[in-house]
């Protein structure tokens, strides 16, 4: 009987072990720039990028062949190849980089045998041509943003506004000087014009057109206003009074005078104006307006990102991760440099140089705005990929539904030696980390709102379930799931003896918890063994070290045995090895484990000696891990397999068949192929880690032969940006297919030009998917190899990831594909007018189409046959007609 113990508190890192690290780290990075071991190459490889690191990788998997011919009396093959034993046919590769591109990361995808039929294959890839051929809903466009009154109606219309203000005597402000202001101007046409950026939700920053914002004192030698870069003091509060607007600060205000000064806050009139200084941002290069549904219940169009850690800045203590998604100070504070990269020139960003070149000894451009000349870019896994306005230029490219996976991971959090700001309200715990970001993704959507004129008026939009969801896609604006992906869910880790750290009670509360505070889609295990579920763990030199850091968590190291002949050719979790020597490099396709290892100085410990690949951990899905399935079952979340053990996933995806549970998605091709046709029968959906283009498409190619045609196919991707996953290269400029701008994005119906970020200009042919912002130059490229198939696909992601979530909250699955799920007649003859539309798929399931104000459905009649029927609603979603 599986024990129950009352859970351990997680581990806090004393003060003084992080100031030892923290010294020790500086220490280093220090050393490397006094020494100058390696001369700065900005720009161009130069020998010491991606190139060196797989020739680093490859004599590390031809030292650890040998070590393991010497074990095991195999024989390698050349050129960086080993076998398995004589029972294991062909080879793979550990120094190939076009691993994000396989249609699984698990190890032998390439090898594994097919489930399906040829003549299924065939039958699914048809039914998808004819979902393709059907009525697509009639779209329309977002309204354009009404003219700015001459008088703000509100404390959030000013946002992006360029305003005068009016003092309670009449007089205006006026510039005096470079270092301050007076209220002496006798007109609005001699009134200093103030640019009102949002810091967020009623907040502001005020710039003059020197370029200067109008800040509190912060310090006794400063004025009481003065005249500085954005800084937090320069961020005021207005709040709407009888006859104008007050700025505050805390417990003091603006108040007019000459000189303008702090104290009683003065109510200031606010007229707007011209002749603004423009305040720095970043644009879009897109123009057209953001499309949208007739009603809001009809059918979406737009695609999915199933996988993406969008507040990662606060991940492993909030230290490792540079930049931010936004800041209150704009990008000039949000997009800088780690101060450990700052400071040395590059050389102190080991983690950087790490996981991106494979060498600690590197350096990079620091600069970010203006100039981004290293950074961000498709293998940099520290910097920041989600600005606000490249994120808004991706929902524009035609991106409606989002998942943001919450993620942290304790051990990772303790070695790493520097830490944020935020890490005494974390202290890395997985929990109380995902808390964090969770507040975030709160402040982000906020934040986004004070941009577009007040709450709710942003393009972000958190939902909750797929109702909300659907009514956000049709406005025109991208639905936001809430996920979590960590190694210690619950605090449900394993200690000595493999005892669990939680229990049935801490689960059901903390499930709770995490539903309450909005997610709906999660992932069991991520990195390490738990309470709840083996992992598939990872393989070669970062394999190694992340077992060494799976002991440090659970007292144990994997229990990676040969695979069982029952689980079929190439089902398998990774491949483990020997201990690296002293010197092994580390991938950057997920390399933080090693990297972070490196740079902290830790020795791990040893990890045992494998037997002959194929391997699979003995690991499964426990009793904690089938009651927490079954916690998420009776909540309606979303669950992903992916990260778990092969007999984990296995014996999860059993219980879901067990359950007739539609609700589970792949969101980043960490599951084994023999899963994918199995999540398609039972209803659920598979978004492949996006990759490179050419990638994806093969990818694309081999789902459809794995659709159901009993479900609503559509297709999107996983980018797994932000810290935890390259992103796709380039395909150059030389591609006779290439990417050429401007273009038309039939998925956004938008005209896309290149994206301008300061002074950089990107392309995607050169740059490859160096920020989020360039996902819609990646669907363009998708296109241009794969035809407009792969766009109606994309396009079609969205509904099919709804109506997934429709099932998994007890909607029965429409009738017409699936006729053992058609409602009978009498259930539609018994609906009730002015129904909403969710209590009508309540009453008799989903439709099989959804266009304008009408749903077509496919009943049952009493004779055993079918018949069609259609329901019409009113513009705002009540119905007022059944017509048989």
């Amino acid at each position: 009987m599986e024990q129950e113990p009352t859970p351990q508190p997680g581990l806090d890192l004393g003060p003084s072990s992080q100031r030892r690290r923290l010294v020790a780290s500086l220490a280093v990075a220090a050393g490397l720039v006094v020494a100058g071991v390696v001369a700065p190459s900005y720009g161009d490889d130069g020998g010491s990028g991606t190139g060196q690191a797989k020739a680093l990788l490859r004599s590390y998997d031809e030292a650890a062949q040998a070590r393991q011919d010497e074990a095991t009396g195999s024989t390698a093959e050349p050129d960086g190849f080993h076998t398995h034993d004589q029972q294991t046919a062909g080879g793979h590769r550990h120094d190939d980089p076009a691993t994000k591109n396989d249609v699984s990361r698990s190890e032998e995808a390439a090898d594994t045998e097919d489930p399906t039929t040829p003549e299924e294959a065939q039958e699914s890839v048809e039914a998808v041509e004819a979902q393709r051929a059907e009525p697509d809903p009639v779209l329309t466009r977002m309204a354009a943003e009404p003219p700015r009154r001459t008088v703000p109606q509100d404390r959030y219309a000013m946002a992006g506004g360029c305003y005068a203000l009016q003092a309670p005597d009449g007089r205006w402000v006026v510039r005096e000087g470079r270092r301050g202001w007076t209220v002496t101007g006798t007109s609005a046409a001699t009134a200093e014009p103030f640019f009102f950026k949002a810091a967020t939700l009623g907040e502001y920053l005020l710039m003059d057109t020197t370029d200067r914002v109008l800040s509190a004192r912060a310090s006794l030698l400063e004025p009481p206003v003065v005249a500085s870069k954005p800084r937090k003091q320069a961020v005021w509060t207005l709040r709407q009074e009888q006859g104008g607007f007050t700025f505050t600060r805390g417990s003091t205000g603006l108040r007019a005078g000459t000189p303008l000064a702090t104290g009683a806050a003065s109510v200031f009139r606010l007229r707007l104006t011209t002749g603004c200084a423009e305040f720095p941002e970043i644009g879009t290069g897109i123009t057209g307006r953001p499309f949208a549904g007739v009603t809001p219940f009809q059918e979406v169009r737009g695609t999915t990102d199933a996988h993406t850690h969008q507040m990662a800045f606060e991940f492993l203590g909030g230290a490792a991760h540079c930049g931010k998604p936004w800041s209150p100070l704009g990008v000039t504070a949000a997009l800088v440099d780690c101060p450990d990269h700052s400071v040395s020139g590059g050389y102190g960003a080991l983690l950087e140089n790490l996981t991106r070149g494979g060498s600690p000894v590197a350096a990079h451009d620091t600069t970010g705005w203006p100039t981004f000349r290293d950074w961000p870019a498709p293998d940099s896994l520290t910097h920041e990929g989600t600005y606000h306005a490249w994120m808004e230029r991706a929902w524009r490219g035609g991106l409606r539904l989002f998942v943001n996976l919450l993620v942290e991971n304790n051990q990772l959090c303790a070695i790493y030696p520097l830490k944020g700001p935020s890490w005494p309200q974390t202290r890395c715990d997985d929990m109380r980390s995902i808390r964090l970001q969770a507040q975030r993704m709160r402040e982000f959507e906020a934040y986004v709102d004070a941009q577009h004129g007040g709450p709710g008026k942003g393009w972000y939009r958190i939902v909750t379930d797929p109702f909300e969801a659907r009514r956000v896609i049709n406005s025109g604006r991208l639905a936001v799931v809430m996920g979590i992906e960590t190694s210690v869910p619950f605090g449900c880790s394993l200690a000595l003896d493999n005892i669990p750290e939680c229990n049935r009670a801490t689960i059901d509360r903390q499930l709770q918890e995490v539903h309450e505070l909005g997610v709906r889609q999660m992932e069991l295990v991520n990195k390490f063994d738990n309470a709840l579920s083996g992992v598939a763990g990872d393989e070669g030199p970062v394999g190694v070290l992340v077992n060494a850091a799976n002991f440090l968590e659970t007292q144990s190291f994997w229990d990676m045995n040969r695979c069982p002949g029952s689980h079929g050719e190439g089902v398998e979790d990774k491949e483990q090895y020997a201990v690296p020597e002293d010197g092994g490099v580390f991938s950057a396709r997920d390399g933080l484990f090693g990297a972070i290892a490196e740079v902290a100085g830790i020795r791990l410990p040893a990890v045992p000696v494998y037997a002959p690949a194929p391997h699979c951990n003995t690991r499964g899905l426990s009793a904690l891990g089938e009651h927490t399935i079954r916690g998420m079952v009776d909540r309606g979340m979303i669950f992903d397999p992916d990260h778990m053990s092969v007999a984990a996933r296995r014996a999860s995806l059993d219980l879901l068949e067990e359950l007739d549970y539609s609700g589970v998605i792949s969101s980043h091709s960490w599951s084994t192929p023999d899963a994918y046709p199995r999540i398609y029968e039972l209803g659920g959906v598979v978004m492949p880690y996006a990759g490179d283009a050419e990638g994806f498409v093969e990818k694309w190619r081999q789902h459809l032969t794995w659709a159901d045609p009993r479900y609503y196919f559509g297709f999107g991707y996983g980018a797994d940006i932000n810290g935890l996953g390259a992103q796709g290269d380039p395909r150059g400029s030389d591609a006779s297919d290439k990417v050429t701008y401007p273009f038309y994005s039939k998925l956004g119906r938008v005209t896309v030009g290149q994206q301008v970020s300061g002074e950089r200009v990107y392309d995607l042919n050169e740059d490859g998917v160096a920020h989020y912002g360039l996902y819609p130059d990646w669907f363009q490229d998708l296109e241009n190899l794969a035809g407009e198939e792969i766009t109606a696909d994309l396009d079609r992601g969205a509904e099919a990831y709804l109506q997934m979530w429709e099932r998994a909250l007890g909607i029965s699955n429409d009738g017409c594909r699936e006729p053992s799920e058609a409602s009978p007649v009498r259930a539609f003859r018994g609906l009730a007018k002015g129904a909403s539309v969710e209590q009508v798929l309540r009453s008799v399931g989903q439709p099989h189409q959804r266009l304008g104000t009408e749903l077509s459905y496919c009943a049952r009649t009493a004779a055993g046959g079918s018949t069609d029927v259609r329901l019409t609603f009113t513009p705002a979603g009540r119905l007022t007609r059944v017509r048989l």
